[in-house]
């Protein structure tokens, strides 16, 4: 079998068929922004109390087993779609809601972004191809919490820029959340993150950030990817879960948005990756809520 090409291929995405709307069953308690344009203000803290992080836990370990089991799926010949249903009867299963469905009104339940797909990009017929990179998020709304988490994965043999841009943007995320310490500016993670991309000449994505999240998918908290100081100095506090999920590319770190208003891919049509976990910060660093129980 021949080896894989040493250059990643320049992206020619486009949209492609969407299925109907995947119906929740009604036991499931709904996030209070569906059926909203968008959601509710959130007025609530930035750092929660012990049960409320415990719950935020629960559903972070959902998410992370709904990704290896959807994961284990990603192979040439499958479709987006395929995918987002798996990974929506998953959640459903086990009681929990998939945060993104009509979430500001999109209209899947997990994000799939291949290739120069920076994020948010709305499963499809689109079919997997050999050499492909792409990222699976998927949030799960669990006794009135959300775990946000997404990973990149490789579809079969992939060229070798890929792959090195696809473990150094998980090694990107791991130090910026090495980077959390109580008193430290929240600006302190994207600096870390910044530092170490721009070793690579890999381009640092600004207006998709990290967040707050919890009882609201979204809250104020806003976790720049980037190096912002003096801005973003807040001081991390334990107690504080927010999300840090680089994007970083391998060309520009601007972005076109499709006509869909959700898919945003690179200008120059570059291959971009992300990593996001959702994280609790503590007296000593941070703990990690996206990973699978046991």
């Amino acid at each position: 079998m021949a080896s894989a090409p040493s250059h990643a291929p320049v992206g020619t995405l486009a949209p492609g068929t969407l299925t109907p709307e995947r119906k929740v069953p009604e036991h499931i308690s709904r996030p209070d922004y569906v059926g909203l344009a968008e959601p509710p203000k959130y007025t609530g803290p930035d750092a929660f109390d012990s049960a409320t992080v415990q719950r935020i836990r629960r559903a972070g370990q959902l998410a992370a087993e709904c990704m290896i089991a959807t994961g284990e799926l990603i192979r040439p010949g499958v479709t987006t779609d395929e995918l987002d249903a798996f990974a929506h009867n998953y959640l459903v299963e086990r009681g929990a809601y998939p945060s993104c469905l009509l979430y500001r009104g999109f209209p899947k339940s997990i994000c799939t972004s291949i290739n120069e797909v920076i994020c948010h990009g709305i499963p499809d017929s689109t079919v997997l191809q050999e050499g492909d990179i792409v990222n699976l998020d998927i949030t799960a709304f669990l006794d009135g919490a959300h775990g946000d988490h997404n990973v990149t994965f490789l579809v079969g043999e992939v060229d070798e820029e890929s792959r090195l841009l696809v473990e150094r943007t998980h090694e990107a995320m791991m130090r910026g959340i090495k980077a959390v310490k109580p008193g430290r500016p929240i600006n302190v993670i994207g600096r870390a993150i910044e530092s170490y991309a721009r070793r690579f000449n890999y381009g640092v994505v600004r207006e998709f950030i990290g967040h707050g999240v919890g009882p609201a998918f979204h809250t104020g908290l806003v976790i720049p990817h980037y190096d912002a100081a003096p801005d973003y100095g807040q001081p991390i506090e334990p107690g504080m879960v927010f999300t840090i999920e680089p994007m970083l590319t391998l060309g520009t770190r601007h972005w076109d948005l499709w006509e869909d208003g959700w898919t945003a891919v690179t200008r120059d049509r570059r291959r971009t990756a992300q990593f996001e976990h959702t994280i609790l910060a503590t007296e000593h660093g941070a703990e990690i809520l996206t990973s699978p129980s046991g």
